[in-house]
């Protein structure tokens, strides 16, 4: 099962409309101020959540009573923002593949926020990514490979996240390491790229916050 959710931060128009043209998801996911931007082109959410301080009551009338659509209101004196809120709605609903358009905005806070959010849906078992028109930003605990016809952009930047990497091997990239220990100050990690047709990513311990990007 899949979900895009759309975030009540700043969106990209032309290209949040592109990116959802070229995708197809079992959920999409309004979280409050999103919904204004799928009302303004016509896209029908599947799900409606948020305490609607960026949407105000007015916006959720034309979906109040359809059979189709679930929408679940909080109060805004709440321990979650909106975006939680959105992906605890997606992994309820047994998704495995999140996507998130939105949640790179202009506030740093909420940013975090989102990083923390990618790392609850790890903790569950699903891939949750940040996506906007320069990055995309996501979370791994273990091996894996991006490949140089798929990436997003040019660089391939690398964070430890919560605690120390150990053992991490770069292989098909520029900057080559091998069992390196990667600790959660500096910038060591930043701005790789790739020059094979895959770069491979090896570690044994930790989790490495991932971001594929470009000018």
């Amino acid at each position: 099962m899949t979900a895009v959710i759309v975030s009540g931060g700043r969106i990209e128009e032309d290209f949040a409309l592109r990116f959802l043209k070229n995708k197809r998801y079992d959920h999409i996911i309004a979280a409050d101020g999103g919904l204004l931007f799928l009302q303004r082109h016509d896209i029908l959410p599947s799900h409606i959540v948020g305490d609607f301080d960026s949407a105000s009551a007015a916006v959720l009338e034309p979906y109040q009573g359809s059979e189709t659509i679930v929408i679940r209101r909080f109060r805004p004196e709440k321990d979650w923002t909106d975006t939680e809120i959105a992906v605890e709605q997606a992994l309820e609903l047994g998704c495995e593949s999140i996507d998130i358009l939105g949640g790179t905005g202009s506030r740093i806070d909420h940013l975090f926020g989102n990083l923390q959010v990618l790392a609850l849906a790890l903790e569950r078992g699903a891939d949750c990514r940040l996506v906007d028109s320069h990055n995309m930003v996501y979370m791994r605990d273990r091996q894996f490979t991006v490949r140089r016809s798929d990436q997003w952009g040019t660089f391939l930047s690398l964070f430890a996240y919560g605690g120390t990497v150990t053992g991490l091997t770069l292989r098909g990239v520029k900057y080559p390491v091998d069992h390196f220990t990667l600790e959660t100050v500096g910038s060591r990690g930043v701005s790789n790229e790739i020059t094979a047709e895959a770069a491979e990513i090896d570690f044994e311990t930790g989790k490495l916050l991932v971001v594929e990007s470009k000018d």
